[in-house]
């Protein structure tokens, strides 16, 4: 039946036409993005699990950031024990030349300003070890943590090592001289024993050190393969989108003419009355 009133044809070619457009907006949109999944519209489900694996990635800065900062304040530690290390070696000499009986007065006194000189040193060296106002040989900490997850629970740990005159490690007192025989060779003993002490201090730093940068490069190893996963969820294969997008081209083409078609059956009543 024709009627002017209804044209059934035309209703059904301007629906398909529709879809057609809305199903070549969303294969546009994925072409142009390269995200089969952009938003939660496209897949709840995906498009939240992506989402908490971005947050994760981002998170992973933050405890990358805290990593390369504890290893930094470890360095530092360590190019000024390695120099205190340095300081005794030197110190040790000039105590071992002053245990000589034979030394006149002027050389005694001239290896003890050395040795003065040397231990007061070891002091400047230590109080000025700081990165990012953090000492870990001035006895003003027992120790620092470093983020080890995103999440914050856990923790890599890094012990301070006091390396101030008089401490633990360092037994030589701020005022230990070596201005005669008896106290040079006192001094020897001490200055040894304080030498072996910091050299097994920096071995534990080195050592933590070395963990903080393992941990490091296994943060970025899973930063990158949460990225991959990320991507695997919500990356479209644009070679399929690509020939998807041809397709609806033609057929949104298609659909207009046959609209056309369809709007034209109604001019057919004109000949009726002819």
């Amino acid at each position: 039946m024709l009627s002017v009133n209804t044209n059934a044809g035309a209703l059904i070619a301007l629906e398909n036409l529709n879809n057609t457009a809305q199903q070549l907006a969303k294969a546009q949109n994925i072409v142009s993005t390269g995200l089969l999944v952009g938003n939660a519209k496209d897949n709840g489900a995906i498009w939240s699990i992506a989402q908490s694996e971005r947050s994760d990635v981002a998170d992973l800065d933050s405890v990358k950031s805290s990593l390369q900062t504890g290893q930094s304040i470890i360095d530092v530690a360590n190019s000024a024990g390695t120099t205190v290390s340095n300081l005794l070696t030197q110190m040790s000499q000039k105590a071992l030349a002053a245990s000589d009986s034979s030394l006149d007065t002027a050389s005694r006194l001239a290896l003890n300003n050395d040795f003065v000189a040397l231990r007061n040193q070891i002091t400047s060296t230590v109080q000025n070890a700081s990165f990012n106002g953090v000492n870990l040989l001035n006895n003003s900490l027992t120790k620092i943590t470093s983020l080890a997850n995103s999440s914050g629970t856990s923790v890599l740990t890094t012990l301070a090592q006091n390396l101030t005159l008089g401490g633990g490690i360092i037994t030589i007192s701020a005022t230990t001289t070596i201005s005669t025989v008896a106290t040079a060779a006192a001094a020897i003993t001490v200055v040894n024993t304080s030498l072996s002490n910091v050299d097994t201090a920096l071995a534990t730093l080195g050592t933590s050190s070395n963990a903080l940068d393992t941990h490091l490069n296994f943060v970025s190893s899973l930063q990158d393969t949460l990225t991959t996963g990320i991507g695997n969820l919500v990356n479209a294969d644009l070679a399929k989108e690509s020939a998807t997008l041809q397709a609806l081209q033609t057929k949104q083409q298609l659909g207009i003419q046959a609209l056309s078609i369809a709007n034209s059956a109604s001019s057919a009543l004109l000949g009726l009355f002819r």
